[in-house]
């Protein structure tokens, strides 16, 4: 992933400073957000009579899939649950790997669920979860060497682990030179997983709109709802990706963030930002409505959207998101792209499940807890033990009696030899027919092309076309792959399975969207002195 880099970004870094030192010496804030840098998004939203009314995020667990979150940081500790550190034997996510003092993952957790505090900085929704999952991605102090892109893994285990939500403000650049399809094989078959699994996935859509907006895994892969970044006025971001398969965009200009530092504040853009404020809102939502499903959830915001359109826009997708519209007036039963693009690899996945079950040999095992009583029937003295015995037993009595009329017959004859020889009867090798292991117990494997209704990169997925770009013709159910896993794997806590890739694997440089970034202290000190020139 390309950072915004450079002069500009300087000059936040200059401000962020400046944002850190104020922050830390004032009182108890008399408005949400640091003096000067308000989480405005609170009066657009309108968030605290959504908080009166009971809709804070209760219930919901947001698996932020990021450089890891610092646990020491007070506003957030109460907030976290353990999660899975893909760079760190048996860690739990439980520490920020950024190497700036930014704090990449720990910034995103704080706009979801930070606590107040005189800091300033409120998280969104702060009664739900976060469960961070960090990767060693670009930018992280144990990249080096880590070689394997986890974004998969990391996708299945928030399946796997109590996930609602899967929050990724990151990416990978995608190259149609290269790649054959704009989203991983391997990675779209995990975010179906989670899918088919009832969860949300959102992902960033890039902050190189002013650098030709190149496609981004994970914001392409089909069922994903891919965010871009607006300002307070609604205006959309000039760094921000504009694609036909946007979905939504959300706040991304002037977003104050926590930084993995406890007591520092940084400032700054991105849709980083915009992603986690978007995950953030679905959980408000899911919360005040935790009996509707995810795609529910979605087709709540998605009809309920400012400035919503019924194409998609590159800039800003479908609209902006509105949780406080979305839970008074959004429909959940509304027509949803989304979902609607990944739907037939998400039904013949759950099919392929359950024949799965209903091809596996029920057990027969009772499980007798003790003081308690097994009702059933009475086990037969006929078993099959038994039963073999006897046959045996059988079969040796005629083959006696057969000799001793032989042999009678031999004595009454005197005949010097028998010339019959007698015939036995049983269970000879080779006869029958093996019927060979129980059906259902084989696993067939993924097709190697993955997903092959995906076009280039170069074009827009079918179902993130913009309605009014397609014809009749041309909106059409993607077929679902010839062949598709039934047993996906499952990592554990403690040892992730990791997933084969199933396409020819390219080195991928993926970073986390970065905002405001801290560099070395005599780049930006002639910055800071000519911000204070101008102040």
């Amino acid at each position: 992933m390309r950072g915004r880099l450079g002069r500009s970004a300087r000059v936040l870094v200059a401000l962020a400073t400046c944002v850190a030192v104020v922050a830390g010496q004032t009182g108890t804030a008399t408005a949400v957000g640091p003096p000067g840098y308000p989480e405005w998004w609170f009066d657009t939203w309108g968030v605290q009579a959504l908080w009166n009314a009971g809709a804070r995020g209760g219930g919901i667990t947001i698996a932020e899939i990021d450089t890891g979150v610092n646990a020491q940081v007070p506003e957030i500790t109460s907030s976290l649950v353990p999660g899975f550190d893909f760079g760190v034997p048996g860690g739990i996510g439980y520490v920020d790997h950024e190497i700036k003092s930014f704090g990449h993952g720990t910034a995103m957790a704080s706009l979801m669920v930070a606590k107040p505090s005189d800091l300033g900085v409120v998280g969104l929704a702060p009664d739900a979860k976060v469960m961070p999952i960090a990767l060693p991605i670009d930018g992280t102090n144990d990249a080096a060497g880590s070689g394997a892109d986890h974004l998969p893994d990391a996708i299945r285990w928030a399946a796997d682990n109590g996930g609602k939500i899967i929050s990724m403000s990151l990416g990978g650049e995608r190259d149609p030179a290269e790649d054959s399809v704009p989203c991983p094989s391997d990675e779209q078959a995990a975010i179906t997983y989670a899918i088919s699994k009832g969860l949300i996935v959102v992902a960033a859509s890039g902050n190189a709109g002013d650098e030709g907006s190149p496609v981004e895994d994970p914001g392409v892969c089909l069922g994903v709802v891919s965010v871009g970044a607006v300002d307070s006025a609604n205006n959309v971001a000039s760094f921000s990706s504009r694609h036909p398969y946007l979905t939504t965009t959300a706040p991304g200009v002037n977003i104050p963030t926590l930084s993995r530092v406890p007591g520092h504040v940084f400032h700054g853009d991105g849709t980083s930002q915009s992603t986690a404020l978007v995950s953030a809102a679905l959980a408000l939502i899911w919360s005040k409505f935790p009996k509707l499903t995810g795609r529910q959830i979605v087709s709540k915001a998605i009809s309920s959207f400012d400035k919503r359109s019924l194409t998609r826009d590159p800039a800003y997708g479908f609209g902006i998101i509105n949780p406080n519209t979305a839970i008074h007036s959004g429909n959940p039963n509304a027509r949803n792209v989304v979902y609607d693009s990944v739907e037939p690899y998400v039904s013949q996945l759950e099919a392929a499940d359950a024949e799965t079950a209903l091809k596996s040999p029920p057990s027969t095992t009772n499980t007798h807890i003790p003081g308690s009583v097994i009702i059933g029937p009475a086990p037969s003295p006929w078993s099959s033990a038994v039963v073999a015995a006897l046959l045996v037993a059988l079969l040796g009595l005629v083959l006696l009696v057969l000799l001793m009329l032989g042999g009678l017959r031999s004595r009454r004859r005197r005949a010097a030899s028998a010339q019959t020889t007698a015939q036995v009867y049983g269970f000879a090798a080779g006869s029958g027919q093996f019927a060979g292991p129980p059906q259902g117990w084989h696993v067939v494997p993924e097709t190697a092309g993955g997903y092959p209704d995906q076009p280039s990169a170069a074009q827009p997925h079918l179902g993130h076309m913009p309605p009014a770009q397609a014809s009749a013709e041309t909106v059409q159910a993607p077929s679902p792959p010839a062949a598709v896993s039934s047993v996906a794997p499952t990592p554990t806590p403690t040892t992730p399975t990791p997933t084969a890739p199933m396409q020819p694997p390219r080195p991928i440089q993926r970073t986390v969207l970065p905002s405001v970034e801290e560099e070395d202290a005599a780049q930006w000190q002639d910055v800071i002195s000519a911000e204070e020139r101008d102040l």
